[in-house]
């Protein structure tokens, strides 16, 4: 059980629900992701993290494709299931 607040998709309105649109649609399954949910009582926060995260993953010194594969050996590494 979270233990962090949060709102849920069908309970999202205003700002929050077109941020989860525009998430759900660029995520397997069309979910939105727990971890963006623990955000979600933050809407501009959450903005803010997308936009940092859009940076992050994009094509620069690194492709894409590498920035996941690191993420990915260093939440193998650590246990995190994100």
């Amino acid at each position: 059980m979270a233990r962090i607040n949060w709102v849920d998709e069908a309970a999202a309105d205003g700002p929050l629900a077109e941020i989860y649109a525009a998430v759900s649609k660029n995520t397997p399954g069309g979910i939105v992701p727990e971890i963006y949910k623990t955000m979600s009582l933050r809407p501009d926060f959450l903005a803010g993290v997308l936009g940092a995260s859009r940076l992050h993953f994009s094509d620069g010194a690194l492709t894409r494709a590498q920035h996941e594969m690191i993420a990915a050996y260093v939440s193998a590494l650590t246990g995190c299931h994100y």
